[in-house]
């Protein structure tokens, strides 16, 4: 295959200027093999079976990095959901498995560890209540390990006393990492419609659904996008929808192109690329300032929900097109804190909780990296946490919240969490109470849409 002059340029411009990269590979491992009635035996076929199939994934992605000059920002590892795991055991916390998981991704460089996870949707077992309980101690305690727990889903309906006790726990979270601005809830998603392969933390897992290991791929690319359409200042929607759509299909070949690379390297299938476009807090790497590409004043105002949906979908269909297995979330991420865009939208008062909730339904994922009031409760939280999942319920989409109620601070004052997390303004939430909304608890019923066969 030939390639033009300007193609060249267009591709060296998307590294150099618009901050093109592949955002994560992640190495999926089982670790159904490792359970066994003694924790201490688990934990040490954990460690023994991380280091000898996850040793060389660091090495690896720096030697493509320095091959293909690809930028490579976060290599990561996503286990079995730990309940799974550790339920076998006699132990009664689960804080010593998400060390074990620490120490490992520290003594490999790995960035993050995926799977400290918990699949309640349904119901909760004796190991999901266990590992849910030690959510906080593990996550004060850990600095590159990350939880999830799936408390609904379209064929489940959603688990009351699980998004009840989720909002206790993030409280929990939260004010055990007050000294860093709450930082733990930063590693912590609550879910609806859990993928199971995704490649993005906080919220990654190896599903029990997938093989023994495989290498799944994150892309970004918001700044490649949105120089796209600099140069279409004038153009119509269909024209918009065609120019995204192409530069999707360009970044996602390049996904392609490294996933495989590295897990043929690595001796593991290649599993799923995500194509989400997940920004960063840098300048010009950024989702809601494609949104204003598109003519908007600011992301927020009216107009951004339409926005967003054209940009999710137009990613999709040109993503599909490049890759042969895409999954994960795959579409437009709009975390408040990782996103500079956002947090100006925030700060310019166009922007907030309720018009975030809105573009969930358009979007990939849901509430993200959002700095609540230090002095909102378990069960305002437990509320917000029941509304994302009923977006999701509803339109058969994953949805998640991950949401940091910051110890001390108020509606307004800043939060700073530092590094890809970035910081935030924190937003308010309405004053009036869902206490007694959250108290009912039992579950909401799966939808009449949701009975296909």
């Amino acid at each position: 295959m030939l390639f033009t002059p300007f193609e060249i340029q267009e591709t060296l411009d998307m590294f150099l200027r618009y901050k093109l990269d592949i955002r994560a590979i992640t190495l999926g491992v089982s670790l159904l093999d490792c359970a066994a009635a003694s924790g201490t035996a688990t934990r040490r076929r954990i460690r023994d079976k991380l280091l000898r199939v996850a040793g060389p994934l660091v090495k690896i992605g720096r030697e493509i990095e320095t091959e293909y000059g690809i930028p490579i920002i976060n290599k990561r590892v996503a286990v079995t959901p730990l309940a799974l795991i550790a339920g076998a055991s006699e132990d009664l916390r689960y804080t010593h498995y998400a060390v074990v998981l620490d120490e490992v991704a520290k003594e490999l460089g790995i960035d993050f560890v995926g799977g400290f996870s918990a699949l309640v949707q349904k119901g909760v077992s004796l190991g999901d209540r266990r590992l849910i309980d030690s959510i906080p101690e593990a996550l004060t305690a850990t600095e590159r390990v990350c939880s999830s727990v799936n408390v609904a889903g379209t064929k489940s309906g959603i688990n009351m006393d699980a998004v009840r006790r989720m909002g206790e726990v993030i409280k929990e979270t939260a004010e055990k990492t007050a000294d860093r601005d709450g930082l733990g809830c930063a590693k912590l998603v609550v879910f609806c419609n859990a993928p199971e392969d995704n490649p993005f933390m906080a919220g990654a897992f190896h599903g029990p659904g997938e093989g023994e290991h495989c290498l799944n791929v994150g892309v970004s690319g918001p700044g490649a996008v949105k120089a796209a359409l600099e140069a279409h200042p004038d153009a119509n929607f269909d024209e918009l929808a065609d120019v995204i759509k192409k530069t999707a299909f360009k970044i996602t070949r390049m996904g392609q192109l490294v996933g495989m690379e590295a897990a043929k390297r690595l001796g593991v299938p290649f599993g799923i690329l995500d194509l989400s476009l997940a920004p960063t807090p840098a300048v010009g790497d950024s989702v809601a300032r494609i949104l204003e590409e598109m003519g908007l004043e600011s992301a927020g105002t009216h107009g951004s929900t339409a926005a967003l949906a054209m940009l999710t979908d137009m990613v999709k269909k040109g993503g599909i097109m490049a890759s042969t297995h895409v999954g994960g979330f795959s579409g437009a991420f709009i975390p408040v804190s990782e996103d500079e865009g956002m947090v100006s939208a925030v700060r310019s008062g166009s922007l907030g909780l309720d018009k975030l909730e809105a573009l969930t339904c358009v979007c990939s994922v849901g509430l993200d990296m959002v700095a609540l009031p230090g002095d909102t409760s378990a069960a305002t939280i437990a509320a917000i946490i029941a509304d994302e999942m009923a977006i999701g319920m509803a339109n058969n989409k994953t949805t998640a919240v991950r949401v940091i109620p910051v110890p001390g601070k108020r509606s307004g004052e800043w939060a700073e969490f530092g590094g890809l997390l970035g910081g935030a303004p924190i937003i308010p939430v309405h004053t009036a109470k869902s206490d007694k909304f959250i108290a009912r608890g039992g579950r909401i019923p799966a939808p009449i849409h949701s009975f296909r066969n």
